[in-house]
């Protein structure tokens, strides 16, 4: 069986002697503008791009196109080829820079994304271990609120069954990608927090961070974790801007109980447990969905897994 042709040897066959003596001159002058790029992960169009903006300055002929030029980027060392596979959306690849990182490398898979949920919540300190699943939001298209008000039948109903969770996951290296279909905000607190290498992410902030693990805790790990979350963010979060970014978010279903039960048990100010309950107690609610037996918790009127 013969083995797959390496990017080197693809080089060899595609690039002409005056192509690879012209990149051989340029070299120096084609890694610092690639140094010089802002992004460290790139799709083929970007690269593309660069290659055309560049190309009269390199002396490089029209026919030299963007196949060849990451062949040789390859070749030399100056991009990594990665590719993320899956079994229900196929395989995306991405060229990254050999000093970019995982978390850099997940941000690229979807245009717009930012880090969310446990891999925020990494990024802000409030646990220890960055999880081998990476999360990243991608907003949905604006939807329209729905027509019939709130209903305990309603959220009875949608709480009785196992929450639903995102398929649309990406395997590389050691790690996964999910892809997390969320709610239209225009990147509501969302801005750059700097990662393990220093790399500047793009991804919610703390507040936000909290309230997102309340609203799809499956995306970190499980309430226990939730809970060590709201924790480890105390005397840090902001009860204030947590209310105000809920409001903006606009829910459907009344979160802030879920909140203010993880505020409690995690021995927040009353100050800020009485904002929380001043936004209403109307319903009973959810800690989340799909627990088969439960305990009530009367001061949130929340349920809470049995346990817990």
């Amino acid at each position: 069986m013969t083995s797959p042709m390496r990017d080197d040897e693809k080089l060899e066959m595609v690039v002409s002697p005056d192509a690879r003596a012209r990149l051989q001159i340029a070299r120096k002058d084609i890694l610092t503008a690639l140094d010089g790029l802002e992004a460290k992960v790139f799709k083929r169009e970007p690269l593309a791009r660069f290659l055309d903006t560049n190309r009269t300055f390199w002396r490089l002929h029209e026919t030299f196109g963007v196949i060849k030029f990451i062949a040789y980027l390859t070749k030399i060392g100056a991009l990594d080829k990665i590719e993320l596979r899956s079994e229900e959306y196929g395989t995306k690849t991405l060229y990254a820079r050999p000093t970019a990182s995982d978390l850099e490398i997940a941000l690229a898979v979807v245009p717009a994304g930012y880090l969310s949920h446990g891999t925020a919540a990494f990024l802000h300190g409030l646990t220890d271990q960055l999880p081998t699943t990476l999360y990243v939001n991608r907003e949905q298209s604006p939807k329209p609120p729905p027509s019939a008000g709130l209903t305990q039948a309603a959220i009875d109903r949608a709480f009785r069954n196992q929450p639903r969770t995102s398929r649309y996951i990406f395997q590389f290296r050691e790690r996964r990608v999910c892809i997390v279909s969320g709610k239209q905000t225009e990147r509501l607190e969302v801005g750059t927090v700097t990662g393990p290498a220093g790399e500047p992410l793009a991804a919610t902030k703390l507040e936000r961070t909290l309230i997102d693990l309340a609203v799809r805790p499956q995306y970190a790990g499980g309430i226990p974790e939730v809970l060590a979350a709201y924790q480890a963010a105390k005397g840090r979060a902001s009860s204030t801007v947590i209310i105000a970014t809920l409001k903006k978010l606009d829910y459907v279903y009344p979160y802030h109980q879920a909140i203010g039960f993880y505020m409690a048990r995690a021995g927040y100010p009353t100050s800020a447990l009485d904002q929380l309950r001043a936004l209403g107690l109307h319903h009973d609610f959810y800690l989340a969905a799909g627990a088969k037996t439960l305990d009530y918790v009367a001061e949130w009127r929340l349920h809470i897994p049995k346990g817990l």
